[in-house]
């Protein structure tokens, strides 16, 4: 018996001896700064000066009962809006190209690569060449817009546009990806539902509501969850094209904490934004994982 409990022990210190450097690395690269964001908000840290101090909740009340208020609301907005683009493009966008490619033949192959492509380029890089696109006087889409007898747009300079012009570039490259996991998803489904439906006299919207969607639902709970976590974290598209500008009518949560931290030298109230949305993003996730357990259908 003693000898059992032994090795039953030594196999234990084995196994935590495994995920050791795992757990180490967790906490030096992710616990770590993550408790050390919530205490500087908690302080008067500007990056000018050396020294600082404790201040209570001095950064919490500016940030809700303050002049950062407006800032905060300003950008909760912008932010919204943007995820609910990304999203719409990604969902709805990607799931309507895989319905088109699911029936086409093979030799369309290359065609799909074509439109998934561009999720492989950096986003910086596409950035700078949407820059050029989107340009008031050189770009080629105002090219175009004169050629076919139109005016030039102010794509990046007008607060109105500004937003959705970015979102053109999000769009690009990120409705191939939607496609593709639609696609092999729809791959998965056997073809027996279909056939059961069609003796029974059931429509094309009919099968297409009640069975493809349904059983897609665990694929778009993944694209909406993990779309919606990369969609209001962005923050090279917004840097690159227009700098949280006009007016701040591109300024998103990241892009702010950004401009407290490296423009204004505040980590106190950047810090204190960051615990904010680290927050809002874990209720937000955890209120959507906890609804799909009554909503998603995972059988196949």
């Amino acid at each position: 018996m003693k000898l059992q409990l032994s090795r039953r022990s030594s196999k234990q210190v084995g196994d935590f001896a495994t995920v050791l450097p795992a757990l180490l690395f967790l906490a030096l690269f992710v616990y770590y700064p993550v408790v050390q964001v919530v205490r500087i908000s908690f302080t008067n840290w500007n990056l000018i000066n050396d020294n600082y101090q404790n201040v209570g909740f001095k950064n919490w009340i500016w940030l809700f009962k303050g002049s950062g208020t407006k800032y905060l609301l300003n950008s909760l907005k912008v932010t919204t809006l943007y995820t609910l683009g990304e999203l719409f493009v990604t969902i709805v966008g990607g799931l309507m190209l895989a319905m088109i490619f699911n029936r086409m033949a093979g030799s369309f192959s290359l065609m799909r690569a074509l439109v998934f492509l561009p999720k492989y380029i950096a986003m910086s890089s596409a950035a700078v060449v949407f820059l050029w696109i989107l340009n008031t006087d050189n770009g080629i889409l105002n090219f175009f817009l004169t050629k076919i007898g139109g005016s030039k747009v102010n794509w990046l300079g007008d607060k109105n546009r500004a937003l959705f012009s970015i979102l053109l570039l999000t769009g690009w490259r990120t409705i191939g990806y939607g496609m593709m996991i639609y696609l092999a998803a729809m791959r998965g489904i056997s073809t027996t539902y279909y056939e059961a439906a069609s003796i029974d006299g059931a429509s094309k919207w009919t099968q297409f509501s009640k069975i493809t969607l349904p059983l897609l639902s665990p694929t778009t709970l993944f694209l909406f969850v993990t779309t919606f976590i990369s969609a209001m974290k962005v923050f090279q598209s917004v840097d690159v094209m227009t700098s949280g500008g006009p007016y701040r009518s591109t300024e998103v949560i990241v892009f702010m904490i950004y401009k407290y931290a490296m423009v204004d030298f505040r980590m106190d109230r950047a810090s204190t934004v960051a615990v904010f949305f680290f927050i809002v993003l874990l209720a937000i996730t955890a209120a959507t994982m906890k609804i799909s357990n009554r909503s998603v259908n995972y059988d196949v």
